[in-house]
């Protein structure tokens, strides 16, 4: 009897470990955007010409800012791969997840692993515009994803609670996400085509910068509109928002502090390093919006 309880034992793992372990992959999936953001914002991104070693004949690059941060960025991407995969392995030993959660994780690692066929075919492209967009945009896709199962092992592990948010307000939340990923989209149509190409040589522009900011404000306007009627909901119902309302209040000041960096990026002609810091608080935007939306839905009953 004893002997069977420790096999078991041995092939499960706690709620608790869980919810730290996909909370953990969403953070290093996190992390590699900024890495890869930054390869592209410093000009890196043909530093290294092959792969996976950075040089033909030498896996290591050679001493040199660019091809370090492309090699560094490479380096980086194992932790979400390992973390991801570890994530997808254990959601199968962990009671209480439903199988929709095993299946999100799955399509979360592979969405991972998938970019380094992406990058390499980028690499080979000479940073075409569009494929450094569909790299990033299937970053921030398995982020969401990561997120979502993040969320749900939280609430796995500290239980849950019917959500306190009506029906109708739940489904404004779905529009608040498409709203966000419309904005995310044309965020990066405005990097494509701004004044870093992603190396130190004339690279092809995807689209007119004017015409990619105006519609990326615009997105900006709506996403606003769809998160103030969600804010207004939360601060009138804050008594029994529960874990709503301090991820609705983080979401705001994320959004205050990215709209500031934004006009001060815009009125300095976009440096790189205000650009990358934009990119940083959007891929945040991203992540909390997704995981506000997805508490409205499988509501956790505490933060801790």
């Amino acid at each position: 009897m004893d002997s069977t309880v420790e096999q078991v034992s041995r092939r499960t793992l706690s709620p608790t470990r869980y919810a730290r372990l996909a909370l953990a992959s969403a953070a290093s999936l996190y992390l590699i955007v900024l890495t890869g953001a930054a390869v592209r914002l410093t000009g890196s991104g043909l530093a290294c010409e092959s792969w996976p070693g950075c040089q033909e004949g030498a896996f290591f690059p050679a001493i040199g800012e660019h091809s370090s941060i492309e090699f560094g960025n490479r380096v980086m991407a194992l932790f979400p791969i390992a973390l991801s995969l570890a994530a997808w392995f254990f959601a199968f030993r962990t009671q209480g997840l439903g199988r929709w959660v095993r299946w999100l994780a799955a399509f979360t690692f592979l969405g991972t692993i998938a970019q380094a066929p992406l990058g390499l075919l980028t690499i080979r492209l000479d940073l075409h515009p569009l494929m450094v967009g569909t790299h990033f945009l299937l970053a921030l896709v398995v982020l969401a994803t990561a997120i979502v199962v993040g969320v749900e092992a939280w609430g796995n592990a500290t239980g849950r609670i019917e959500s306190p948010a009506p029906y109708w307000l739940r489904l404004a939340g779905l529009v608040l996400v498409g709203a966000c990923g419309i904005l995310v989209v044309t965020g990066t149509l405005s990097t494509a085509s701004g004044p870093h190409p992603g190396d130190s040589a004339e690279i092809q522009r995807f689209w007119n910068l004017l015409d990619a900011v105006y519609i990326h404000v615009r997105a900006t306007a709506a996403f606003g509109i769809c998160f103030l009627l969600l804010l207004v909901w939360l601060y009138r119902n804050r008594a029994r928002a529960g874990v709503l309302m301090p991820g609705g209040a983080l979401l705001l000041g994320l959004l205050l502090t990215q709209m500031a960096v934004g006009e001060l990026q815009w009125r300095n002609q976009l440096p790189w390093w205000l650009v990358l810091i934009h990119v940083a608080l959007a891929a945040l935007v991203w992540a909390c919006t997704v995981a506000l939306v997805t508490a409205l839905w499988r509501t956790p009953r505490r933060l801790t």
